[in-house]
């Protein structure tokens, strides 16, 4: 089982992880200013909020990033709690960019993905170290490649990262440990959702959690309804980061925190019994399992996110025209 399951499913995950940090690190530093500015500019009313943080997730590729960069302006005092609102709900249809793309199955092109981010790399440390010595003004276009470069090795290594934990199913579907969770899972589909909660929490990313999900459905291992309800519990788990964000700072950045829980929660149980729903809705959209898990969680959270976004225009959660100005 060491060698079997354990190792390569460490290794596989270790190698997507590391891929989204380099793609999250790197979109940050070319965009994390500018998508600060536009969540505090663009964020008037509830829809625009949504739309706000929906793209700001996907260009950022994480909807803790966003999130806690809103609780930290809240906390500032540079935006109002009531306009986080918005962006919470927004960040959960963005960060689905993610998982969409692994449900493409693009595995085969990790190498030559990897291999031109490594090129476009060297490339701008080359001409960025010919500049230095000639004395002349690096070329502004050198930052934007260099970045466009990592975050293109980030996604390299995210498909790599699938590929190695792809190659476990086997092992996975024979291991007592698996027959025993799905014994349980067979009585309660709730099993999934805690599963997926705790692995979220401890890892802080839903999307490595799903894109496990996504290979074991892919190898036939894991039923698609199981799937669909470690996919609700997966967007439970990934609030932690932003509870924790908040510790220590205003009352305002720990509602928006708790609101976040609060969304993602009171969805997942509302989901819950929905499960063979979803899972019948992501199959019309067509793909395989892994496509269809990807679905799943575009739909649960656009409908989660439609469901709460008229209660934001109640008069007492009215957006206030102006934020309170920084103490």
């Amino acid at each position: 089982m060491l060698t079997a399951i354990v190792l390569p499913a460490a290794f596989g995950f270790a190698v997507f992880m590391l891929g989204m940090k380099l793609m999250e690190a790197a979109l940050h530093r070319a965009a994390g200013r500018w998508l600060q500015a536009a969540i505090e500019r663009f964020t008037r009313t509830p829809l625009h909020g949504l739309l706000t943080g929906a793209a700001a997730s996907a260009v950022l590729q994480s909807s803790t990033a966003v999130t806690v960069i809103a609780i930290g302006m809240v906390n500032a005092g540079v935006m109002a709690f009531p306009r986080t609102i918005g962006i919470v709900l927004g960040t959960n249809i963005g960060t689905c960019l993610t998982t969409e793309l692994i449900g493409l199955d693009l595995d085969r092109l990790a190498g030559p993905l990897l291999l031109l981010a490594l090129a476009g790399w060297l490339l701008t440390a080359l001409l960025g170290e010919m500049s230095s010595s000639a004395g002349l003004r690096r070329q502004r276009w050198l930052r934007p490649l260099r970045s466009a470069s990592l975050v293109l090795g980030g996604f390299a290594l995210i498909l790599s990262g699938i590929a190695v934990m792809k190659s476990i199913g086997d092992a996975v579907q024979n291991s007592l440990f698996f027959h025993w969770f799905m014994d349980r899972s067979g009585d309660s589909l709730l099993w999934g959702l805690l599963a997926g909660a705790a692995l979220t929490a401890a890892v802080h990313s839903s999307a490595a959690v799903i894109g496990m999900a996504m290979t074991l459905a892919a190898s036939g291992v894991l039923p698609m309804e199981l799937g669909v309800a470690i996919v609700l519990g997966a967007n439970v788990g990934t609030c932690l980061t932003a509870v924790l964000a908040s510790i220590g700072g205003t009352r305002a950045g720990a509602k928006v925190a708790w609101f976040h829980v609060a969304l993602n929660a009171g969805g997942a149980l509302l989901f819950l019994p929905f499960t063979g729903w979803l899972a019948a809705a992501s199959a019309w959209f067509g793909g395989g399992p892994a496509s269809q898990l990807a679905h799943a969680q575009t739909l649960f959270n656009v409908l989660c996110s439609l469901i709460v976004l008229p209660l934001c225009y109640i008069p007492r959660l009215r957006i206030p025209n102006k934020s309170p100005a920084p103490k």
